[in-house]
């Protein structure tokens, strides 16, 4: 059986086209994946992120269990604040990608839908010799992302008198409000390359707080669009430009690994492959021939060899062109070097550009 979030009701009332993600039943789109990741980069789009994980990190060693089991420095967040970072494995592979809210007496950490529950074994798994508690809260809160340049203005008006204006709020700030009247932990964070929030509040919530949202000009959008959203500035996907056999390094996310700030999980093996450098990188490419590179889809060189894989492909809906990200060898990886990706079995050629395609617009 696939797992809905409090929202499934809602999303096919709406007409969503429901598909399976990482064990989920969720809206893959509305409007249309083109109608809906126009609306984020115009003005404002709606998602339901409530099949993400939720839990909180506590007790008297909190900060330095993350320490030991992220790549990030947690030490370094300050309160109020979250950071990006990585669960490594000890050969350097990536466990996940999570985000760490630095909360009063405590942490949240989120993680990827796909990796609940691997993420959750894994992290009690690193406990012993720690005073630290992990507490679930992903079945009780709800979870939605607001991104886009009109998101501000509109949970602005959301905002109970005398909350606090979320207008002061900063990039990757996280604070406690009221929205609608409903107790909600808001933080400035997104993956969409836009200004935007997500938001926690009790699940029991979920449908009103939706239809709020969207009776505030919100367009519901579906994974469809967070995955073409994601794609142009080149934000890494679990299970795609990253996985537990790709290290940070190769993937281009060397700089959330401090291995500056003591030991860590992941530590040593890390420092040897930054020591001696990556042999293949990820890297972001556009079709010089005709055609869409897919994910998975092989990568020869121009002698005819299989050197690497396509992460993510497809027409970007800003840019106008068929881009793509791939891991190739170095040599392949500088910008303007080509290569063929083979589409339905025919090779096409492809040119390394620059990342990311689109420069994020967050508020800073």
């Amino acid at each position: 059986m696939l797992k809905r979030t409090p929202l499934f009701e809602k999303h096919v009332a709406a007409g969503a086209r429901m598909v399976e993600f990482g064990g989920w039943e969720m809206p893959v789109q509305y409007s249309g994946i083109i109608d809906e990741h126009t609306a984020v980069r115009q003005r404002a789009g709606l998602f339901d992120i409530s099949h993400m994980g939720r839990l909180m990190v506590r007790g008297n060693q909190a900060e330095d269990f993350l320490q030991h089991v992220a790549t990030c420095d947690v030490s370094a967040i300050p309160l109020g604040q979250a950071s990006y970072g990585l669960l490594c494995h000890p050969d350097g592979g990536i466990v996940d990608d999570i985000f760490i809210y630095h909360l009063p007496e405590e942490y949240l950490v989120v993680v990827n839908a796909s990796n609940r529950e691997k993420d959750w074994q894994w992290l009690h798994a690193h406990t012993e010799g720690f005073d630290v508690e992990i507490v679930g809260r992903s079945d009780r809160w709800a979870m939605l992302a607001l991104q886009g340049p009109e998101a501000e203005a509109m949970l602005i008006q959301a905002e109970e008198p005398g909350a606090g204006s979320l207008s002061v709020l900063p990039f990757h700030g996280v604070a406690l409000s009221a929205l609608f009247g409903f107790t909600t932990l808001v933080a400035r964070t997104g993956y969409a390359g836009e200004d935007g929030f997500e938001l926690f509040f009790d699940a029991v919530h979920a449908e009103d707080f939706w239809d709020k949202l969207v009776g505030l000009g919100a367009k519901p959008c579906g994974l469809g669009a967070r995955d073409s959203l994601r794609f142009e500035p080149c934000l890494s996907l679990y299970g795609h430009e990253i996985s537990d056999t790709i290290n940070p390094y190769e993937a281009r996310l060397g700089w959330v690994v401090k291995l500056d700030k003591g030991d860590f999980v992941g530590r040593e093996a890390l420092a040897a492959i930054k020591a001696a450098g990556p042999t293949r990188k990820l890297t972001g490419f556009e079709m010089v021939g005709k055609g869409v590179a897919r994910g998975d889809y092989p990568i020869h060189n121009l002698d005819g060899e299989l050197v690497g894989t396509v992460t993510t492909g497809m027409p970007a809906p800003t840019l106008g062109r068929p881009l793509g990200m791939a891991y190739v060898p170095i040599a392949l990886s500088t910008v303007g070097s080509e290569f063929d990706i083979i589409i339905r079995g025919k090779p096409v050629r492809a040119r390394a550009i620059t990342m990311p395609f689109y420069k994020p617009q967050y508020k800073k």
